[in-house]
């Protein structure tokens, strides 16, 4: 463990609002008045909840494509002595944000990191998702690359607790489609504007998800909290024509024969080569 630097400056890591200003702590207004700059994902979000503050702060910016140049500017500010506010748009940062990059290099440099915590999107949508919560891994966003999302779900399609996505509208559906497609059917809530005037939380499954986003255009941020896997029967007799049946019965649901294999192997306990050949069989026949 690095030892902290005498006469250097702290670094705060502030939660924001995920919707509503309301939700703003005392301790975060405190922690912004108190500190000489703030390193903000985006400085136009942050002027607007600094203008409601009151406030008037130096700002740097520091998001996904200036990590390390603005990084190294914002610890060595630290290092002469100043505090620093870092934020996000909404929410805790360095969750599933850059900001994650900066803590890891100040702890590092032995720099002092003070959570300052209050809402975040992923905890609130899980405590009123009516899934279950003792168990849960968060996901955050998917990949946009094709393959390595559908290697992802790959991943987690026999996760048996509770799976945290977050998803923008304009690629929600598509999300759900795939989520469908690794997972099955599962039960699902849609958290959908959390803490803001248009707020919907709506317990249902993909597959309903799916067909009314699909009809209706999705507005607004999303936070999806999909079932985990179900556990297996322990007295089950797996054959390998039944695990060829589940195959085929994932590929019903939308998913692709090397996903249905996958998840086939995983409940039954036969390699994944020997139920694709069984059912590369029986198309044949």
């Amino acid at each position: 463990m690095s030892e902290q630097q005498t006469g250097c400056g702290t670094l705060y890591v502030v939660a924001t609002p995920i919707g509503n200003l309301g939700d703003l702590t005392p301790r975060a207004a405190e922690t912004f008045a108190k500190v000489d700059f703030v390193a903000a994902e985006d400085t136009r979000v942050t002027l607007r909840l600094l203008n409601h503050l009151g406030l008037k702060k130096p700002m740097v910016s520091y998001y996904e494509h200036n990590l390390r140049q603005r990084g190294q500017i914002i610890l060595d500010r630290i290092r002469a002595g100043e505090s620093c506010a870092l934020c996000s748009d909404a929410g805790m940062p360095a969750v599933s944000d850059p900001g994650e990059l900066l803590v890891t290099d100040a702890l590092a440099e032995g720099i002092p990191v003070v959570p300052v915590p209050a809402a975040s999107a992923a905890v609130t949508a899980l405590a009123v998702s009516g899934q279950s919560t003792g168990r849960f891994c968060f996901e955050g966003f998917l990949p946009m690359n094709h393959r390595q999302r559908r290697e992802r779900l790959a991943e987690t399609c026999t996760e048996r607790r509770t799976l945290i996505f977050y998803e923008a509208p304009h690629k929600l559906t598509s999300t759900l489609a795939d989520l469908l497609a690794a997972f099955g059917d599962r039960s699902v809530t849609i958290c959908r504007e959390l803490t803001k005037l248009h707020e919907q939380i709506w317990k249902t499954t993909l597959s309903q998800a799916l067909d009314f986003y699909t009809q209706n255009t999705p507005k607004g941020e999303f936070v999806l909290v999909v079932a985990g896997a179900p556990d297996p029967q322990p007295d089950e007799e797996w054959t390998l024509e039944g695990a060829v049946a589940l195959a085929q019965q994932k590929i019903q649901e939308g998913a692709s024969a090397s996903a249905a294999c996958r998840e086939a192997a995983s409940a039954s306990g036969f390699a994944k080569s020997e139920i694709y050949r069984m059912l590369l069989s029986k198309k044949e026949e």
